[in-house]
Order: structure tokens, then C-alpha cells, then sequence
């Protein structure tokens, strides 16, 4: 099966795991959803991934984080998609949810939180929301 539009296949699967209370999962690795997983790692949504090598492109192993019954991502949703890219300027980032969820902008710098991006004062491509 070809994949257009990894980041929103890996997004759909972690909320599928969540829905059906999984500890782990398996999402095919790209250097871009390494990145974004490092990002969800440093701001607790999730406890830990780590690559595992096969012969092809790899596999990044996933392993989701419960506080009690309830998953500490709520709402991963993909923002912009290979038919329809959405940018901001560094004055117009946006806030998900009055600054309790993170948004998840591809800068020159680099994959960076929106408020990562305001402090370096930088804008970019908006990839997803989470909270």
C-alpha cells in the first residue's frame, strides 16, 4: 500500500491505539515522524518511542501514556496535508485550546511547538494540533 501522507496515517493510528487502550504501537519510521514524536516525548503526551531497524525503512515503536484510565493525548488532528499546506506568519501562530495543547509547526529551524516558534519569532508550516 503506498502512503501519501505519512504523518496523517501516523496520527490516525495513535488515536486508534488510544480508542482501543493499547500500551504500545508500531508506525512505519521517517526522519519527519521522528521529529514529531521527539516533540510529544518532550511535552508528555507520550512516554518514550524508540526506531526499531528492519530491512526496509524501519519500524518507531510507540508507547502511549495513561494517567488513570485516560489517555494524556485527548485530540491529535492533522492541520496541514499534501493537498491543502497551511502557513503562518510568526505573528499570526495559533493557540490550541487558550495554550493547554501544542501545535506542531515545521520551521527553517526545524519541527517546533507554536511556542517554541514564537520565541524564536519565526513562522512555518502548521502540521497538527494536539491537546
Amino acid at each position: 500500500m503506498s502512503r501519501t501522507d505519512l504523518i496523517a496515517d501516523t496520527f490516525t493510528m495513535i488515536r486508534n491505539a488510544i480508542m482501543a487502550k493499547k500500551e504500545n504501537l508500531d508506525v512505519p519510521a521517517s526522519k519527519r515522524s521522528g521529529e514529531i514524536l521527539e516533540i510529544l516525548k518532550r511535552e508528555n503526551y507520550i512516554d518514550n518511542y524508540k526506531l526499531i531497524e528492519d530491512k526496509k525503512q524501519g519500524i518507531l515503536r510507540i508507547y502511549l501514556k495513561y494517567t488513570g484510565n485516560k489517555s494524556a493525548i485527548r485530540t491529535i488532528k492533522r492541520v496541514s496535508r499534501p493537498g491543502l499546506r497551511i502557513y503562518v506568519k510568526r505573528d499570526k501562530i495559533p493557540r490550541v485550546l487558550r495554550g493547554k495543547g501544542i501545535a506542531i509547526i515545521s520551521t527553517s529551524k526545524g519541527i517546533l511547538t507554536d511556542k517554541e516558534a514564537k520565541v524564536q519569532g519565526i513562522g512555518g508550516e502548521v502540521i497538527g494540533y494536539v491537546w
